[in-house]
């Protein structure tokens, strides 16, 4: 992964919560510096990623990236060794962009990318309920609800392999439906606002139209049957002239 600041995270605000993010970032940052040696021995390396509390590292944003520096640098690994390593990682704890680096993340085991599939399916179900409410969400494929030991013992090597790439396309389709339909909802969204707007500025046009139109009826009717403003105040100057007269007098 050469972009790494698709791994960035914010800081937690609370003062612990901020010391535990700046240890654990500085550890994940040593991580990455040291997996790309080639002489480096994966248990070294768990070792180290170790040292960190699992309570410590609230995001798990910086653990996969040097992980899947590590995996880049290492492609000898067994697939064992990789689902070892990618034990370390909670697929829940990190942040959407580094999750869809993960989804097509081929370094990683299978079954890695199928629990990163089903928190993003997750993730993208829980949007769609937030958006609608009103509506229930379909129950889970039970091929779905799956772990880190959720895989049978008693299944063959080949079977388990052909069952994990089987609920592996599953998941994909069903990612990209949810992610159309979350599309389509976003963009009826941004339609009714624009027509909201819309309507909003036609009744303040009419409104004004019809005010212009009361002042030019009144403009128009005092031109045809009242006098001049001029002619009109000097009869009632003169009026009040000769009533100030017979007071006087």
């Amino acid at each position: 992964m050469d972009d790494s600041s698709l791994f960035e995270s914010d800081s937690p605000s609370s003062p612990s919560q901020t010391a535990l993010f700046k240890v654990s970032k500085l550890v994940d940052n040593y991580l990455a510096e040291i997996a790309p040696d080639a002489n480096l021995k994966l248990n070294k390396f768990i070792a180290v990623a170790e040292t960190l509390p699992a309570h410590a590292r609230t995001i798990h944003d910086g653990l996969y990236r040097a992980i899947d520096v590590y995996l880049k640098a290492h492609q000898g690994l067994t697939d064992a060794d990789r689902r070892k390593l990618c034990k370390l990682i909670d697929f829940q704890n990190y942040h959407r962009k580094a999750g869809a680096h993960a989804a097509q993340n081929e370094r990683l085991p299978l079954q890695s990318i199928v629990q990163v599939l089903y928190y993003e399916q997750l993730r993208l179900r829980n949007a769609l309920f937030c958006s609608h409410p009103d509506e229930d969400p379909k129950p889970m494929h039970q091929s779905w609800r799956i772990s880190s030991g959720a895989l049978s013992a008693a299944m063959s090597p080949r079977d388990n392999y052909a069952s994990l790439r089987r609920e592996n396309r599953e998941l994909k389709l069903e990612l990209a439906r949810l992610r159309m339909r979350l599309n389509d909802l976003e963009k009826e969204h941004v339609c009714m606002k624009r027509n909201m707007e819309k309507s909003s500025s036609r009744k303040f046009i009419s409104s004004f139209t019809r005010r212009i139109g009361k002042l030019n009826i009144f403009a128009h009717s005092y031109s045809r049957g009242s006098t001049s403003p001029s002619k009109q105040s000097h009869r009632i100057e003169s009026k009040l002239t000769e009533r100030t007269d017979k007071y006087t007098s």
